[in-house]
C-alpha cells in the first residue's frame, strides 16, 4: 500500500457548498434546545468535513436558524463553507472555518459544490 500523500494545509484554501440534513440531527432534541443544538451541529460538521477547529458563524445564518423560533429549525439547510487563512496576531491556528447561509428555494436533493472564488 502506497503511503499517504502529504499536502500542506495551508494550501487548501477552499471553498464549498453543503447541504446539511438538520432535521435527523436534531431528532429527539428537548423543543427549547433545538436551535441551540443546531449551532453546535453545524460547527460539529464544518469540524468534521473541514479540519478546523475555529469555526465562526455569519450572523445571517444564525438570524436563518432562528428565523422559526427556538423550535421550528428548518429540516435542510444550504451552507458555503469557507476555510480561510488566520492572519491575527496571537492566532493558535493558522486556517479558520466561515460558514454562510445560502438562499435556495429548496435544499432538498442537492449535492456538495466546490465553489471557485473571483
Amino acid at each position: 500500500m502506497a503511503p499517504a500523500k502529504q499536502r500542506s494545509s495551508l494550501s487548501d484554501v477552499v471553498t464549498r457548498e453543503y447541504t446539511i440534513h438538520m432535521h435527523k440531527r436534531l431528532h429527539g432534541v428537548q423543543f427549547k434546545k433545538r436551535a441551540p443544538t443546531a449551532v453546535k451541529e453545524i460547527k460539529a460538521f464544518v469540524y468534521k468535513h473541514m479540519g478546523t477547529t475555529d469555526v465562526r458563524i455569519d450572523p445571517q445564518l444564525n438570524k436563518e436558524i432562528w428565523k422559526q423560533g427556538v423550535k421550528g429549525v428548518a429540516y435542510r439547510l444550504r451552507l458555503r463553507v469557507a476555510r480561510q487563512r488566520n492572519n491575527e496576531e496571537n492566532a493558535k491556528e493558522s486556517l479558520f472555518s466561515y460558514v454562510q447561509a445560502v438562499n435556495v428555494a429548496s435544499a432538498k436533493g442537492l449535492q456538495t459544490v466546490r465553489v471557485e472564488e473571483s
